[in-house]
């Protein structure tokens, strides 16, 4: 029968059949943008001198338990505290064995890998991710048998080979063992060394975390502004859910005592020179993780009145707290 020969009932509805039929795959678009990518779990969070409570970040697809650790300053305390906050409904051993599928140590200081040193009896075998600089101090100057015993797979014999070593090569995507996402390294640079950007690929969307860095007008680098480039794209069709990056010290730290860390004052000169490649309205809203806030209270109240003043591009600022999830 001709859709002109129905009756005028039978026409009207469907009619609204078929514009709902095709508005569908909008309305189903639409609530897969939404979603969260990625779940973020907080062990450490702080720069210093506080060791229940340094930088450690916990990183899933969303929906998964499939982590791997964005540095590990600090474990057993930040997973204790991540169950009391029940962010996690299995004991704290089954966390660190079970689902931490790897680390990814952006740089060879204390407040970035001890937790995965002290913790690697009890740990399970997994891959140790990083720049070839990184790897190179472990195993030279941490899993050696003098300072504490050679849990890796390569150093002084005898190697326990717990954990495998895996050089990550700046430009090339990365594969990451027992999950399905993936890795990009970037060099920055932090004072008399070279630290780590990583960014993680899940699906079609990413999340950049980036170890202590210097702003490039100090440190006399353009890794900044190289990181800057390569992201600004995912910014713009907004696959860059959240960025991870830190501010240790309030404006007063004056530069040549910076020691290759940021101020707010730096933070946002950096954030402007992103904006100059995404455009203002592309990064207005942008989920910033602020890390590695340096104690004392005092200085974090500073750091986060000074950030909320300079905040010109209307940025997202998010302070995580140890054991508290996020979702971005």
């Amino acid at each position: 029968m001709a859709f002109e020969k129905l009756p005028v009932m039978t026409r009207k509805y469907t009619s609204i059949i078929i514009v709902l039929v095709w508005l569908l795959p909008f309305f189903s678009s639409a609530q897969v943008t939404n979603k969260p990518a990625f779940r973020l779990v907080p062990l450490g969070v702080l720069g210093g001198i506080d060791e229940s409570n340094l930088s450690a970040y916990m990183l899933a697809a969303n929906g998964t338990n499939n982590y791997i650790c964005l540095d590990a300053g600090t474990l057993h305390a930040g997973i204790k505290k991540a169950i009391e906050n029940k962010a996690f409904g299995v004991p704290t051993e089954k966390v660190l064995r079970q689902y931490i599928k790897g680390y990814f140590i952006s740089h060879a200081h204390l407040d970035h890998l001890a937790g995965l040193i002290i913790n690697s009896p009890d740990d399970s075998t997994k891959n140790i991710y990083g720049l070839q600089s990184t790897l190179e101090t472990l195993k030279t100057h941490y899993f050696t048998w003098a300072s504490w015993a050679n849990f890796a797979d390569q150093g002084e014999a005898p190697a326990l080979k717990k954990f495998r070593y895996q050089p990550l090569t700046p430009g090339t995507e990365t594969a990451i063992a027992n999950t399905d996402m993936k890795v990009q390294a970037f060099p920055l640079s932090h004072s008399n060394l070279t630290s780590t950007a990583f960014l993680i690929h899940s699906a079609n969307a990413y999340a950049l975390y980036l170890g202590d860095t210097g702003a490039d007008a100090i440190e006399k680098s353009t890794n900044l502004q190289n990181l800057w480039q390569a992201i600004a794209p995912l910014i713009k069709t907004k696959q860059l859910k959240a960025i991870m990056i830190e501010v240790s010290f309030p404006d007063e730290q004056p530069d040549k005592t910076l020691f290759g860390h940021l101020t707010p004052h730096w933070l946002m000169v950096e954030m402007d020179k992103l904006a100059a490649l995404t455009g203002t309205d592309a990064i207005k809203g942008l989920d910033i993780v602020v890390t590695h806030l340096k104690p004392p209270a005092n200085s974090i109240v500073k750091i986060k009145t000074e950030l909320k003043l300079e905040n010109k591009l209307q940025l997202n600022l998010i302070y995580p707290q140890q054991g508290k999830p996020l979702t971005f």
